[in-house]
């Protein structure tokens, strides 16, 4: 006689293999995971620089007279550099504190 199986807080008790050796699908997060988020972001403060550099070449080799626009993708480069820079931190704190956790 087997033990009826009792609920387990939402554990599967027989985990990803079904009865009789059955394999069921596992659900897969929906989304982006956080590697290809981060490398995105990364990639878009990237884009910002080379684009207010562009700008600031242009700038001096007299190819615009915009000094506004030149400023405003400057400004949002630099934002966007702080932003990285701030999560970065984030992250740093975050990796000493789970370092310093006692198991």
């Amino acid at each position: 006689m087997t033990a009826p199986i009792h609920n387990l807080g939402g554990l599967d008790p027989l985990g990803p293999a079904g009865p009789a050796g059955t394999v069921r699908s596992v659900a897969q997060p929906e989304g982006k995971d956080f590697k290809t988020i981060l490398l995105d972001n990364l990639n878009e403060v990237n884009r910002l620089q080379q684009e207010a550099d562009q700008k600031v070449q242009s700038l001096y080799r007299g190819e615009t007279q915009n000094v506004a626009e030149v400023f405003a993708a400057i400004n949002k480069a630099g934002v966007a550099f702080d932003l990285l820079m701030e999560i970065r931190n984030k992250l740093t704190d975050a990796y000493n504190e789970i370092q310093q956790m006692r198991v």
